[in-house]
Formats: C-alpha cells, sequence, structure tokens
C-alpha cells in the first residue's frame, strides 16, 4: 500500500467515515469525539459563522454562529507548529486573535480565506528582532498535486503556516465565512 493510501486509510479508521466534518448540536463541541455525527460537507446543510477558532494542540477549526459551535473540522497546520509564528519561513501558524481580511476563489490551494496576519503585534515583534514577520497565511484547501489526498493530507502538518482542510471541506468554510469574520488562533 502506498503511503498516500496508508494515510487515507489511517485517517479513515480514526475519524470513522474518513471526514472531520462534524455537526454540532446540542451538546458541546468539544464533546464530540471522532465518528460522532459525521457527516460529508456535501451532506451537511448550509451553514453561516461568525467566528473561527482554531486550537492548534487539537488540530481542530471550529465555526461558530452567536456563540454556538455549528462545524468542526480537522485540520492540517504548518510544518513547525509549535509556538507562535515569529518570522517568515519559521513554517508556524501564528497565534492570537485576527480576523478574514480577503477571500480567494482562485487560490493554487483550491480556495482561500486570508487571515490578518501579521497583526500590530505580531509585526512589532519581528521588527525589534529584525526580521520580516511573513504573511499570506490562509485556511485553505488542496492544490490539484495533493487534492487525491483527501483527508489523508492531515496525516503529517505540511503548511508553511497556513491551516489546510479539504476541498469539499473549504468548499462549506468559504460559503459560511464571510470577510470580517474574527479568527481565533489559540496553542
Amino acid at each position: 500500500m502506498t503511503l498516500p493510501l496508508l494515510a487515507s486509510a489511517l485517517v479513515s479508521v480514526l475519524l470513522g467515515a474518513g471526514d472531520s466534518v462534524r455537526v454540532a448540536s446540542a451538546a458541546r463541541a468539544d464533546s464530540l469525539r471522532p465518528g460522532s455525527s459525521a457527516r460529508t460537507a456535501s451532506a451537511t446543510p448550509a451553514v453561516a459563522a461568525d467566528s473561527v477558532v482554531i486550537e492548534k494542540a487539537a488540530r481542530r477549526l471550529t465555526l461558530y454562529h452567536r456563540g454556538e459551535p455549528v462545524r468542526i473540522y480537522a485540520v492540517a497546520l504548518g510544518r513547525n507548529p509549535v509556538g507562535d509564528k515569529v518570522q517568515r519561513g519559521d513554517n508556524r501558524t501564528p497565534e492570537g486573535v485576527f480576523s478574514i481580511e480577503a477571500r480567494n476563489p482562485f487560490s493554487k490551494f483550491y480556495k482561500a480565506l486570508r487571515i490578518s496576519y501579521p497583526d500590530a503585534r505580531h509585526a512589532q515583534l519581528a521588527a525589534k528582532m529584525g526580521v520580516s514577520a511573513g504573511g499570506d497565511i490562509m485556511i485553505h484547501g488542496l492544490a490539484k498535486n495533493i487534492a487525491k489526498l483527501g483527508a489523508g493530507h492531515r496525516f503529517k502538518d505540511w503548511t508553511e503556516g497556513c491551516v489546510a482542510v479539504t476541498n469539499e471541506e473549504i468548499d462549506e468554510i468559504f460559503r459560511a465565512v464571510p470577510v470580517g469574520t474574527p479568527v481565533e488562533i489559540k496553542p
């Protein structure tokens, strides 16, 4: 079995249906376990989100509407995910409170939502250190050359600091999250 197929099979076993989408209902989002309430993005009704929370340690992105979790997705992060982003090229996903500042339906990673990094705090820290804070931090899908991995892409953190989901998942997130939506990225 090839590595991509093995990774995909492992994710399928761990998540039940091979898809990370969870529909949050009366139960709290953190009480959902892999395999519970799993549905594919195409089988779930459309949602609207007014905030996004990304928990790096849990590799989880949650969409909220009026303070209630409405969708939960498993994610891949930057190749060096522990700690806050300090400079361009450190392969870390930043931590803090940001917002969605742009939407790109033609991204090389299928679709992308740009996060407002660097904020003033990150820019000041980088300037003090004499380095570039970096930028182009996105929530995005998969490029054509890796799209076939599907949920298997989450087997390993692989981005340069972005938050990656499957193309089906970014379709749903893209519809649900408008420009200006707050995004909190937690350690």
